[in-house]
């Protein structure tokens, strides 16, 4: 039996050559076609030296097992996704590794309609197919790959989301981080222009290398921050954007270059969709949720609360028949985009709000901050994080209301904390929020971490 680390609980990732090879993704391909019996799928890849190779190794199990796939080659994940719905293929399969390190690689795949799959809907049959090998003869008939393009499909899918002639005229500084984003990016901006948008952009790091000569894009990061920002400031934009690798998640900046912390987009998201769609439910993580909840209620919307993780959220959804639902790690969700995450969506919709409500994203925002306070994720990579939750949990649990939805979260009168361990190391994340005082947030998430840092 193959040992194989790369398969995860949503997907599959490793570094190529060492726990993912061609020989692994191949077989990955017939597993996926055994599991899922597609018929047809759709494939897609990044950037990186190594997705080329990959893809065709992915494509050859594919036809092996008889499946057609549709090759839609260099774009997003979310490209992936919309496709694989207009399309009306029985998957979707994009090879990519997103912001991990430049040696690493892997595969997003999704079902029918750009359902999420995950351990238990499949993935975890297709890692024991793997793992056991010895696949022998394939179909009868084997499938064959052609070349596909649904850009302009997608392209008007996304920009269903706003009105361009309601715009006001903004200039707008997009970072690419020389990822997948910089074609896709183009399309949709010559889209705009041509529906008479009011928008200028300044390209930063725009075109795709495989190389990433700037760094591996991921401005989740703060290191990588900066530079989105000082270009901000030097092109007097009002507002920045910056994307990871395979660009399903964005990152925005204001007018002052400042970054913009998740949680907080998320509860501009929950305003601007609750504008068009009045009385709707907004799902959330629980890691920061008090910004949005509030929000939320004052739009007359309902907030519905989800464990973390794409397809959690996806599933809350669906079943919620929300119209949006938002993570602070910068995954956002819509309704209308298959219950699906986007990068470029988020971005058009602050536009969007920005030109109704007339303030500058530092505006939107400043209450925001002022009202919820928040510390941000803060990681701890422990020794035994078992023991170390628990004795948080012997601390604080006593005097505030405790949830187990996902990890720990306590909750105070005017304070709470969120303590979720990682599902692949031994990392234990934490999130402090406060109701209007960051000094009382700063005393708590340090007492916190005193705590958690004994057992490192």
């Amino acid at each position: 039996m193959r040992q194989l680390p790369c398969f995860k609980s949503y997907d599959i990732r490793g570094t190529v050559g060492v726990d993912l090879t061609e020989a692994i993704v191949r077989d990955t391909g017939r597993a996926f076609a055994r599991v899922m019996e597609p018929g047809t799928v759709v494939m897609g890849r990044d950037i990186r030296d190594s997705s080329e190779t990959l893809a065709e190794a992915l494509a050859q199990g594919l036809t092996a097992e008889g499946v057609e796939v549709i090759d839609i080659g260099l774009c997003g994940t979310e490209e992936v996704y919309f496709a694989t719905d207009h399309l009306g293929a029985g998957g979707g399969l994009m090879v990519t590794a997103s912001h991990n390190p430049i040696g690493d690689n892997g595969v997003k795949m999704v079902g029918p309609g750009a359902t999420p799959i995950s351990r238990e809907t499949g993935l975890g049959a297709m890692r024991d197919l793997v793992a056991a090998g010895g696949f022998g003869p394939g179909a009868p008939r084997p499938g064959s790959r052609r070349a596909g393009d649904t850009r302009a499909a997608y392209v008007a899918r996304v920009l269903s989301f706003i009105d361009p002639a309601a715009l006001r005229p903004m200039t707008i500084l997009v970072n690419a981080g020389n990822g997948a984003a910089g074609p896709t990016f183009d399309a949709l901006a010559a889209a705009l222009d041509r529906a008479g948008a009011p928008l200028s952009f300044h390209r930063l790091h725009h075109a795709p290398d495989a190389r990433f000569p700037n760094g591996i894009p991921n401005p989740l990061l703060p290191e990588n921050r900066p530079v989105t920002g000082q270009a901000v400031r030097e092109h007097t934009a009002d507002f920045g954007v910056a994307w990871d690798g395979d660009f399903d998640r964005c990152f925005l900046f204001d007018e002052t270059g400042a970054f913009i912390d998740g949680e907080y987009i998320v509860g501009l998201l929950a305003a601007a969709m609750l504008a068009q769609h009045p009385g709707a439910r907004i799902v959330h993580d629980p890691r920061v949720m008090w910004n949005t909840q509030r929000i939320v209620r004052q739009a007359g919307g309902t907030a519905v609360l989800s464990r973390t993780g794409h397809a959690l959220m996806k599933q809350v959804m669906r079943a919620e028949d929300a119209v949006y639902g938002g993570e602070m790690s910068a995954h956002h969700y819509f309704r209308d985009f298959m219950y699906c995450d986007s990068g470029m969506i988020p971005w058009l919709l602050i536009a969007a709000h920005m030109s109704a409500t007339g303030q500058p994203l530092s505006a939107l925002v400043a209450e925001m901050r002022e009202r919820h306070p928040s510390s941000g994720e803060i990681n701890f990579h422990l020794a035994d994080p078992q023991a170390a939750v628990a004795a948080v949990e012997a601390r604080y649990a006593g005097g505030g209301e405790v949830d187990r939805l996902d990890g720990l979260s306590v909750a105070f009168e005017d304070w709470r904390f969120s303590l979720r361990r990682s599902n692949t190391e031994p990392v234990v994340r934490l999130n402090v929020e406060h109701l209007g005082d960051r000094e009382a947030l700063q005393r708590h998430a340090d007492a916190i971490s005193a705590i958690l840092r004994e057992f490192a």
